[in-house]
C-alpha cells in the first residue's frame, strides 16, 4: 500500500470514529434503536420455584441481540462500526469508493418495532403455560438514558403457582384390551402429583404411538390420542383424561400382517432386469447382482403372516442401510385407499446401489516442537462392496517431507534442507458384521463390524535414526445400545526395527538408557477394548471413552509354559510386556446458538514388567501442541519438573511419561457467519511413575503434583465450512512446570516467550 492509499484508508476511519458519536442519525421519526435487554426479572409468587428448564425457555424469545452484540443478549460492542458505516457512508450513487465501503461495512440497525417486545411477552406467558405455571404475566418497559432515540427492554415476568396432576384417566378399552390399556397406564409418563407439563404430554403420545405401531396399528399416529384437561374442580389441579379421537380413521384402529415382500434393487450403471424368488420374498434387480441373496435374508426381520411392527420395519431399513453398499434405501407399503379390507401391507423395498470404487486425497501440512516442517499426502483407494456382502477393503499410502527451520534451541549448527521423511502403506478390511465361531448369521440391532489390518511404515530422520514399522491387527466394533460404543482388539502385532543410526543419536541412547531401551528392537503383541459413551441430553452431550491395552502376556505365559526365562525372545527379538488405560470425559454444554461451553478430563497410565523395564518410546505419553496445552509445543513438557537444557537439540526425546493428566476448558462462541471465536484454559503434565537419575524431577509424587501442572491460556479462530474446520490458536503461557529463572507461580520470563501459535484442522476435542 502506498502513502496516498494509507492516508485514504487513515481518512476513513477517522471520519468513521467522528461520526460515532450518531447512530441514530438515519432513523425516521417513530423510530427507535434496539440496544439490548437490560434485565429479565422473574418474580416467581409466594412458595414457586421456577424450573431451570421453563427459565431457559421463557429466556430464549427475549434474548434478541443488538447490533453488534457481544456474547450476552444485554450488552453490546463499545464501537458499533456497522451502525456507523449505515450513517455515516450511505450515498445514492452505486460506485465509488463511499458506496463500496457502506455495502461491504454497513449494517441496518435494529429497531425496537423490529423486536416487537409486546409480542413476546405474550410469547413467555404462553411457554411458561406449557410448563404449568398458568396465569402468570409478562410486562416490559423501554429504557431511554440520554438519547431518547435508543432504548435497553427492561422484562419483568410474575410466574404464577404451577398446576399439578390431580387425577389421570386412560381411554376405555377400544383398540386395546382392558388389560393392556392398564399396562399403559401403570407404565405412564404422566404421574399424578407430577406438575403440567406440555413436553411430558407430547411424549406420552408418541409412547403409546410406538407401542401401538409395534402391535400391528401401522397407521395409527399422535394426533389420534388427545387430551382433556378440567382445571375447574380443584384449584391449581388438572384432572386430565385420554381419549381417542372421534374422527380416526378405520385403517388406523387395525392390526395388519405382513403380505408379499418385493425387493427392488437398481444398479448405478443399469441393466437388464431379472427376477429371483425367494422362500419369503421376490428379488427384482438389474444383472448383475450384487449383494449375496443370503445377506438380504439376514438382513430383512420382516416375514409375511407376522404382525407388521414398527420395531421389524425400522430394523430391516437400519441392517441395509449399515451394509455400506446403498445410496438409498426406502421402504413403503400398501397405501390406505388400496387396501379394501384387507388385513394385510404389501411391503416394497427399493435400494440404490452405490458407486464401489472411491478414491481420497488429503494434503496438510505440519509443524513440529523440534523446528521441522513440510508437507504430507495421502491416497486412498476403497472397494465397498468387494464380495458383495458390504466388505470394504482399502489400501492407504501415505508419506511427508519435511526440513528444519533452524531456531534458537539448534545449538548453533545451521539448519539442514532436509532430510526428514516418513512413507507408509496400511491396508483395511471391514466386513459389517462379527467373524466370531457361533455369530457368522446373527444379526445384531446395531451397526457392528471386523476389521483386519496390515501396515509398514518407513521414517527417516536423518541426523538421529530410520526406523521400520510393521504392524497386523484384528478388531471388532459393535454397538450395545444407542450410545454404547464397543472396540476389541483381540490381537495387535507391531514389530519395531532400527534400520540405521547415527553417531549423535548412539550418544544421546549411551546418555539415556532408559530411552535407548524403549528404541530397541522389538515385539509388541497387544489387545485392546475401549469403551465409548456417547448421549446427548436436550442440548448438552456428554462423552466418555476408556480403554486398556495389555501386551505380551499371553506371548509370556506360553512361554513360561515351556519352561522359558526372561528376558524371553522372539525371532531373536525381546517382545514387550505392559499395561496401559486412559480414560477421557467431556461435557459440551450449549448455551445459545452458536455458543458451546466443553469441558474435557483426561488421564492415563501404564506400567512395564515382566519381559520388559520400560514401555517402548511410540507407546509412551507426550503432551502440547494444537489438540493439548496450546501455549506449550508438543513434547515440550515433562516429564514432571525435568527441562533438558535449552542447547540440547535431541531433548524431544527424552520428554515423554507414563502417567499424563490433562484438563481443557473452552467457551465456542460465533462471530460473523462462518467464522466463530474461542477462548481456553489448558493445564496438565506427563510424569514418571518411577524414578530417572537421567531426568530428575520427573517422577510424580502429590508434594509437587500443584507445581507441575502447567497452565496456559489463550483464544483462537474458527472457521467452519461444514465438512471442515480450519482452527487458529494463539496459547499464552501462564505457568511452566520447570525452572524458568522466574520466581512466582506465574514464571514465564517474558511475555512472547509464553506464546504458541497453532494452525490445525478440526477441533481440539
Amino acid at each position: 500500500m502506498n502513502r496516498h492509499s494509507t492516508h485514504i484508508v487513515i481518512f476513513v476511519l477517522l471520519g468513521l470514529l467522528i461520526a460515532g458519536c450518531s447512530t441514530t442519525r438515519r432513523l425516521g421519526g417513530d423510530d427507535t434503536l434496539y440496544v439490548g435487554v437490560k434485565e429479565m426479572r422473574f418474580e416467581p409468587d409466594s412458595g414457586v420455584t421456577l424450573s431451570s428448564a421453563a427459565e431457559s425457555a421463557a429466556k430464549a424469545p427475549l434474548s434478541v441481540a443488538p447490533n453488534n452484540p457481544l456474547y450476552s443478549p444485554f450488552v453490546r460492542t463499545p464501537l458499533p462500526i456497522g451502525l456507523w458505516a449505515y450513517n455515516s457512508l450511505y450515498t445514492p450513487k452505486e460506485k465509488g469508493i463511499k458506496h463500496w465501503l457502506y455495502r461491504k461495512l454497513a449494517k441496518e440497525p435494529v429497531l425496537v418495532s423490529d423486536v416487537q417486545p409486546d409480542l413476546r411477552v405474550k410469547l413467555v406467558e404462553d411457554i411458561l403455560g406449557n410448563y404449568g405455571y398458568f396465569g402468570s404475566e409478562a410486562s416490559y418497559e423501554l429504557l431511554h438514558r440520554r438519547n431518547p432515540k435508543k432504548a435497553k427492554i427492561d422484562y419483568t415476568i410474575r410466574v404464577g403457582k404451577p398446576y399439578l396432576y390431580s387425577s389421570i384417566q386412560y381411554p376405555a378399552a377400544r383398540i386395546l384390551t382392558q388389560p393392556e390399556v392398564d399396562s399403559l397406564a401403570a407404565t405412564s409418563l404422566l404421574k399424578v402429583g407430577a406438575q403440567y407439563n406440555l413436553d411430558t404430554l407430547s411424549a406420552e403420545r408418541q409412547r403409546i404411538t410406538t407401542i401401538l405401531r409395534n402391535k400391528g396399528y401401522y397407521f395409527f399416529r399422535p394426533d389420534y390420542i388427545e387430551y382433556l384437561a378440567d382445571t375447574t374442580q380443584e384449584q391449581n389441579r388438572v384432572a386430565l383424561r385420554l381419549a381417542i379421537t372421534p374422527s380416526i380413521p378405520e385403517v388406523a384402529t387395525r392390526a395388519y400382517t405382513v403380505g408379499d415382500i418385493t425387493i427392488r434393487l437398481q444398479n448405478i450403471g443399469g441393466g437388464p432386469l431379472d427376477t429371483l424368488a425367494m422362500d419369503d420374498y421376490r428379488i427384482i434387480y438389474q444383472k448383475p447382482l450384487n449383494i449375496r441373496p443370503r445377506l438380504l435374508s439376514r438382513s430383512i426381520t420382516l416375514s409375511p403372516g407376522s404382525l407388521f411392527t414398527l420395531d421389524a420395519q425400522t430394523t430391516t431399513q437400519n441392517n441395509l442401510a449399515k451394509l455400506g453398499m446403498f445410496r438409498s434405501v426406502n421402504l413403503s407399503v400398501t397405501s390406505p385407499d388400496s387396501l379394501r379390507g384387507s388385513d394385510s401391507l404389501n411391503v416394497m423395498i427399493s435400494a440404490g446401489f452405490d458407486y464401489p470404487l472411491e478414491a481420497e486425497v488429503e494434503m496438510n501440512v505440519t509443524s513440529k516442537s523440534n523446528s521441522f516442517v513440510g508437507p504430507g499426502l495421502s491416497l486412498r483407494l476403497s472397494n465397498n462392496n468387494l464380495f458383495r456382502g458390504g466388505e470394504v477393503l482399502s489400501l492407504k499410502l501415505n508419506g511427508s517431507y519435511e526440513w528444519q527451520t533452524g531456531n534458537s534451541h539448534s545449538g548453533g549448527t545451521k539448519s539442514s534442507l532436509l532430510n526428514s521423511y516418513e512413507f507408509g502403506l496400511d491396508a483395511t478390511l471391514d466386513i459389517p458384521r462379527l467373524i466370531f465361531p457361533g455369530y457368522f448369521k446373527r444379526s445384531t440391532r446395531y451397526p457392528s463390524r471386523t476389521r483386519f489390518q496390515l501396515g509398514v511404515n518407513l521414517m527417516n530422520r536423518p541426523k538421529y535414526f530410520r526406523i521400520l514399522s510393521e504392524s497386523e491387527s484384528i478388531e471388532y466394533n459393535l454397538q450395545s445400545s444407542a450410545q454404547s460404543h464397543h472396540n476389541i482388539t483381540i490381537l495387535k502385532l507391531t514389530y519395531n526395527k532400527l534400520l540405521h543410526t547415527t553417531k549423535e543419536f548412539d550418544q544421546t541412547m549411551d546418555e539415556n538408557p532408559a530411552i535407548a531401551l524403549s528404541f530397541r528392537n522389538q515385539f509388541i503383541p497387544s489387545m485392546s477394548y475401549t469403551y465409548s459413551f456417547d448421549k446427548t441430553y436436550r442440548r448438552n452431550r456428554l462423552f466418555w471413552q476408556s480403554s486398556v491395552t495389555s501386551a505380551g502376556n499371553m506371548l509370556y505365559a506360553l512361554m513360561r509354559l515351556c519352561g522359558r526365562k526372561t528376558p524371553m525372545t522372539i525371532f531373536n527379538n525381546q517382545f514387550s510386556q505392559f499395561v496401559k488405560a486412559t480414560s477421557e470425559i467431556r461435557f459440551y454444554q450449549k448455551s445459545g446458538e452458536k455458543n458451546w461451553m466443553v469441558y474435557r478430563l483426561m488421564v492415563g497410565a501404564e506400567h512395564p514388567y515382566g519381559n520388559s523395564t520400560v514401555v517402548p518410546y511410540t507407546e509412551q505419553f507426550y503432551i502440547g501442541g494444537a489438540n493439548s496445552i496450546r501455549a506449550f509445543t508438543i513434547r515440550s513438557l515433562g516429564p514432571g519438573s525435568y527441562h533438558p537444557a535449552d542447547n540440547d537439540r535431541n531433548a524431544y526425546l527424552d520428554q515423554t511419561g507414563t502417567f499424563k493428566l490433562e484438563a481443557n476448558l473452552e467457551f465456542r462462541f460465533g462471530l460473523l457467519g462462518r467464522l466463530n471465536g474461542a477462548v481456553f484454559l489448558d493445564a496438565g503434565n506427563i510424569w514418571l511413575l518411577k524414578e530417572d537419575p537421567m531426568r530428575p524431577g520427573g517422577k510424580l509424587t502429590l508434594r509437587d503434583l500443584p507445581k507441575d501442572i502447567a497452565l496456559g491460556t489463550g483464544f483462537g479462530l474458527r472457521y467452519d465450512i461444514s465438512y471442515l474446520v480450519i482452527r487458529a490458536d494463539l496459547g499464552i503461557g501462564i505457568h511452566a512446570p520447570y525452572d524458568t529463572g522466574k520466581k512466582g507461580y506465574y514464571n514465564i520470563p517474558r511475555f512472547k516467550d509464553g506464546l504458541g501459535f497453532h494452525l490445525a484442522i478440526g477441533y481440539p476435542f
